[in-house]
């Protein structure tokens, strides 16, 4: 199982990569109307990337696509692998883990036999009372 969380995290890593590159290269790419494409600068990618920038990035975005749909599949795989791995415990972690059956008892419910003995009200200090002395030695 420790292989499967160590696999798992370093995909997670490079899934993560590659949807936030996916979006930058679809956020790049020119629309009908300019769209966001033209914030940088309009000719921008023409000038970094040369005339056929839109090509390039199509073709970016495809081999992205891609590579995140094969590392979600392969998450799946993993994820699922290792839930069934979870599944497959000892025998003794298995009788570990039931729950412990409740014990029912037919002794009488204990009740109180003499009823509470009832606190008296509390007196209120008189308002007129002269205050304590200090004790002096």
């Amino acid at each position: 199982m420790f292989w499967t969380d160590i696999a798992i995290n370093i995909l997670l890593f490079f899934y993560v990569i590659v949807s936030l590159f996916m979006c930058l290269v679809v956020l790049m790419q020119r629309s009908k109307q300019e769209g966001l494409g033209a914030a940088f600068g309009g000719g921008f990618t023409d000038s970094v990337w040369g005339a056929q920038t839109s090509q390039v990035l199509v073709k970016t975005t495809v081999w992205l696509a891609v590579l995140f749909f094969a590392l979600s599949i392969a998450l799946a795989r993993l994820y699922s692998h290792r839930e069934a791995l979870a599944s497959h415990a000892s025998t003794l972690e298995q009788e570990l883990l039931k729950p412990v059956p409740a014990i029912v008892t037919n002794a009488a419910p204990m009740t109180p036999s003499a009823p509470a003995a009832v606190a008296p009200a509390p007196v209120a200090p008189a308002t007129n009372a002269a205050p304590a002395k200090p004790a002096t030695n």
